[in-house]
């Protein structure tokens, strides 16, 4: 019974410092991803930049303006961040232009 507690406590510990942190990082990105409307900017998990153009909540694909005349039609997975304007702006990112 005295060798089986180090290894409950480990795995205890394990549990706290790396499935419990983890869950909630999947957790917030999904309501992240179930969050986005027409008009959100984003970054894909690929890097590629763009603008939600149709997102409907019962589809688990959204589409996004890459370029003008350009969408892309993406798994809402897919989506690695939501892109703050103001902060884009005020650092000359790639939607610099766009709210000047």
């Amino acid at each position: 019974m005295s060798s089986l507690f180090p290894l409950i406590v480990l795995l205890g510990i394990f549990y706290l410092l790396i499935i419990l942190p983890q869950q909630r990082q999947a957790k917030k990105h999904k309501e992240m991803t179930n969050a986005l409307k027409n008009g959100d900017k984003v970054v894909t998990s690929g890097g590629v930049l763009g603008e939600v153009v149709k997102a409907d909540e019962n589809d688990e694909f959204i589409k996004v303006e890459i370029n003008k005349g350009v969408t892309i039609r993406i798994e809402r997975s897919a989506i690695a961040r939501k892109v703050d304007e103001d902060k884009a702006a005020a650092s000359g990112g790639f939607f610099a232009a766009e709210t000047k």
